[in-house]
């Protein structure tokens, strides 16, 4: 007869398997918006270059809000637009990388999918870097005659994660101090 040990150690116990399964579906929840992200930027890039000569001007959407054609060669604002393309591109690359692997190693939903817009939008900058030597902003709101730097979706969706990942931040040591 064949005995089997039983090692408790070496077994998972049900919290564990339930983290490990919350850590599963997390990584897909933020997987899922960052290439969601991704594709959303990049496709309105595409139609925004694609009538790159009509929006050169401006076109008018409705009062304080205008779509346009820039391309910037900086990073936000135009800050550093005198640093060559591929320098920001390492840069936004080596970052990207490491929020990919906090998404895969959180188990909050909410923090995978801001680590997966904020990547996403990164990845979409970084492309038109690569293609362009510039990121393509197209989205221009404005009060008279301020306006606000131009930005795109790829921005937003960095905005947003990183919005996200404060608001988790915040009511997170909120529920442990109470």
């Amino acid at each position: 007869m064949i005995k089997l040990r039983h090692d408790p150690s070496s077994v998972a116990t049900i919290g564990e398997r339930a983290t490990m399964r919350q850590g599963r579906s997390s990584s897909s929840a933020g997987i899922s918006v960052l290439v969601a992200a991704l594709l959303l930027d990049q496709l309105s890039k595409s139609v925004v270059t694609a009538h790159a000569e009509r929006l050169a001007g401006n076109l008018p959407v409705f009062p304080g809000f205008n779509l346009v054609f820039h391309r910037n060669d900086g990073i936000t604002f135009g800050l550093f637009g005198q640093v060559p393309w591929w320098a920001l591109t390492g840069v936004a690359l080596t970052v990207t990388a490491w929020l990919f692997l906090m998404m895969l190693r959180t188990t909050r939903a909410s923090e995978a999918m801001a680590y997966g817009l904020i990547a996403g939008g990164a990845l979409g900058n970084v492309i038109d870097r690569i293609r362009f030597g510039a990121v393509t902003d197209f989205l221009d709101f404005h009060v008279g005659s301020y306006h606000w730097p131009a930005f795109n979706l790829a921005d937003v969706a960095v905005v947003t994660g990183a919005a996200v990942l404060v608001l988790s931040s915040v009511f997170s040591s909120q529920v442990h101090t109470s």
